[in-house]
């Protein structure tokens, strides 16, 4: 049965994910000041998909609206867009789907019963070309013991090149995500008797056709777009009032009296800045693509040091002289970073695979596995850049790089103009 109209994610949690007001800096006061209303990530809509379908698959009913928690702990309700509840005549012997017991949907391992519950993105106010995308999620009884399992449906890519953090030959279901649904399946078999053995099948309408406008077919994410996301939280970085957001981050920190500020590009990049400095909230600004605002803005409001961290191939554009890191407004040299590599000792077999490398996390895996330290190399320059920026400025600047999965790859020590 499908719904007439689509539905969003509703109230319960937008307070939560916000956070206390501006007065409290770091990323929630940043997101406050700005005016702006964030959106959800394509992962936290699949995973509202997925524990509304499954739900629906033990005991007949969709939950709606549907909540979800969280990595950071918050929990908003998502209204389904669209449901449907199949079970074939060999699963039922013949009885009506409504007569049906938990065992009789739960108990087929073939795959035979399944249900699906869809979730319309609300990107919030970023320009998101994944705005308004239909994420529907299509969950099935799996054999035993084999937990979730992942399948790209339509819309959905599937990785055929290394050098993103997912096997070749997976879903394009990015590992937080994936993490976000295995836990929503583990919440809804405790409550209704399940196994948690599921084959669940993320598709997004139209997402072939969305994903042309994206990197994906040049990263070799072919057949759709990626579900992605590791706060569950769009961001609306792409807008003056984000920047003009980080000058107030800037502004909170310094009335605060802090000397050690971090500019970071998400939150990952964020951890990493607390665990190895052990900076408190007020001291994070949530820089995103915009590097340039961070350093212009320091460069009239001094703070004495400043660290960068972010992934590595951001910094790498940093590294190169690019400000904005955004992947619409510069991109990855990877013959920029052949030639770091060949600086640092890279022979001319490495340096040719550095530039032919599918993305930048590719390009320093191979560096690290042939002892060549391109992502200190990157790291350094991208100091470089930063303190090219501040120049006359009292603030001294260290540069921290990440892969996807929060390991330093890079660093580069606290320099001063």
């Amino acid at each position: 049965m499908a719904k007439a109209e689509a539905g969003t994610a509703a109230g319960a949690g937008v307070e939560a994910a916000a956070g206390p007001g501006a007065e409290a800096g770091g990323r929630a006061g940043q997101l406050k000041s700005s005016g702006l209303r964030h959106g959800w990530t394509t992962g936290a809509c699949a995973t509202a998909a997925t524990k509304a379908a499954y739900t629906a698959l033990l005991t007949g009913e969709f939950p709606d609206p549907v909540t979800i928690t969280l990595p950071k702990g918050q929990q908003p309700a998502f209204a389904l867009a669209a449901e449907d509840l199949a079970v074939s005549d060999s699963a039922t012997n013949g009885l009506a789907a409504e007569d049906l017991t938990t065992r009789d949907r739960s108990a087929d391992p073939s795959g035979r019963a399944s249900a699906m519950a869809a979730v319309v993105k609300d990107a919030g106010d970023d320009p998101d070309v994944t705005h308004g995308a239909l994420i529907r999620a299509t969950v099935r009884a799996g054999e035993p013991g084999t937990g979730v399992v992942f399948r790209a449906g339509p819309g959905v890519g599937t990785v055929t090149k290394a050098g993103l953090p997912l096997p070749v030959g997976e879903p394009a279901i990015n590992p937080v995500p994936r993490q976000m649904i295995r836990d929503a399946v583990a919440e809804v078999a405790a409550a209704h008797g399940g196994s948690g053995d599921v084959v669940v099948e993320i598709s997004v309408d139209h997402g072939e056709e969305i994903a042309r406008s994206t990197w994906n077919p040049r990263l070799g994410i072919l057949g759709g777009l990626s579900i992605l996301g590791t706060t569950g939280i769009v961001v609306p970085y792409s807008c003056s009032a984000w920047i003009d957001s980080i000058r107030r981050g800037v502004d909170v920190a310094r009335a605060a009296g802090r000397t050690h500020v971090a500019g970071c590009t998400g939150s990952t990049s964020e951890k990493v800045a607390v665990a190895v400095h052990g900076l408190p909230e007020d001291a994070l600004l949530d820089m995103g693509d915009f590097a340039g605002a961070v350093l212009k803005y320091l460069k009239r409001h001094p703070v004495p040091r400043l660290t960068i961290a972010g992934g590595f191939a951001k910094l790498s554009k940093l590294a190169a002289g690019h400000l904005d890191l955004h992947s619409a407004r510069s991109q990855v040299d990877k013959g920029y970073l052949a030639e770091l590599a060949r600086l640092g000792g890279a022979d001319g077999a490495l340096s040719e695979a550095v530039a032919a490398a599918n993305t930048g996390l590719e390009a320093v895996q191979l560096c690290r596995a042939a002892g060549v330290p391109l992502g200190d190399l990157v790291a350094a320059a991208a100091r470089a850049t930063a303190l090219g920026v501040l120049v006359g400025s009292p603030v001294a600047v260290d540069v921290i790089c990440i892969d996807r999965a929060g390991t330093i790859v890079g660093r580069a020590e606290p320099l001063g103009p």
